[in-house]
């Protein structure tokens, strides 16, 4: 058996569209909230504030409006440890903003982000710093959906091919149905994703793009350029889909606070896990740790479980694995 493929260490960089977000705090419908809590919300920047949790060095790359907004983001981002130096600030375009909305069915999230700074990203973007330097390069489905610009920016990233990229790239397909003109997402994200070396994706969100029919191991054959396919089965559990074959581990049972940004945190967790050359069981088991700490919070960012708890639990036997995990994991 070959042995499985891992990027090579060093720098990680995550491109794509931070906001501020407003949510009802405590958590309740926007139509009965008597207050709302300002925070920072952005898929590739939580990715990156939980890789420099893990002591990966992160740095985001993206645009805000020169306006108090995008400096709240910026700050937020730098003060996970995360490097903002090539942080645009756009002197004409507003920092996006998202509402979210709680009820009983779930968070419905309103996104106010049309001509944001964001949006007017390209492919110049690429140039030089910070990506000569970069060993890895997480993009997810959201920023081609922002613009024409910002799908000319993530289909240039991803053009040549993985052998004369100087950086590996990770895809997370997170399709937002809301941002995409009807039937145009399936046949562009399938493209994109496939391009990548490494590639994120819910089962249900496959099925929902590419055919609800779609098994774990389909999945494989719909996306056969990857080096890396992780599917994430809900609460369930997450398989890497390799070379070598299939590894699944089980997720750990949690109480749930809000999903939102869970599935950032596993892929900075199994990024994390596969740039310190863990076996790929443990960086699922990374993953699903880390994403334990998105779950936990309204917030997309939540502390990470303490150091003690993530070493043994990567240790566990795997019999013990959910088990003993649900209920001795502390954030």
């Amino acid at each position: 058996m070959t042995a499985a493929w891992r990027p090579a260490p060093g720098p990680v960089v995550c491109l794509g569209e931070t906001m501020a977000a407003l949510a009802p705090d405590p958590p309740r419908p926007l139509a009965d909230a008597g207050q709302l809590r300002l925070s920072v919300a952005g898929a590739e920047s939580n990715v990156a504030m939980y890789l420099a949790d893990h002591g990966v060095p992160a740095r985001w790359l993206s645009a805000v409006g020169d306006d108090p907004l995008g400096r709240r983001v910026r700050a937020a981002v730098a003060a996970a440890g995360v490097d903002v130096t090539h942080v645009r600030t756009d002197p004409h375009r507003p920092t996006g903003l998202l509402l979210k909305n709680p009820g009983p069915s779930g968070t419905r999230v309103h996104y106010y982000r049309s001509g944001s700074a964001a949006s007017a990203l390209g492919p110049g973007l690429l140039d030089g710093e910070p990506l000569g330097s970069a060993a890895l390069l997480h993009l997810t489905g959201i920023t081609p959906a922002l613009s024409a610009s910002c799908r000319a920016l993530v289909t240039r990233a991803l053009d040549p091919p993985a052998a004369e990229r100087p950086y590996a790239v990770s895809f997370d397909v997170n399709h937002r149905a809301a941002l995409w003109p009807e039937g145009t997402a399936p046949t562009v994200l399938r493209a994109l994703a496939d391009r990548a070396d490494i590639v994120f994706v819910g089962l249900d969100e496959a099925q929902e793009l590419w055919g609800g029919d779609l098994t774990v191991t389909g999945l494989r054959d719909l996306l056969p350029g990857p080096r890396i396919v992780v599917v994430k089965d809900g609460a369930r559990a997450a398989t890497a889909l390799t070379a070598n074959g299939a590894c699944t581990v089980p997720a750990l049972r949690t109480a749930v606070v809000e999903p939102v940004g869970a599935g950032d945190a596993f892929a900075a967790g199994f990024l994390a896990g596969l740039l310190r050359a863990e076996p790929l069981p443990r960086a699922l088991r990374l993953g699903h740790l880390t994403a334990v700490s998105a779950l936990k919070v309204t917030g997309d960012h939540g502390p990470l479980p303490e150091a003690a708890d993530i070493a043994r639990l990567l240790e566990l036997p795997d019999r013990d694995w959910r088990r003993e995990g649900s209920g001795t994991v502390r954030s």
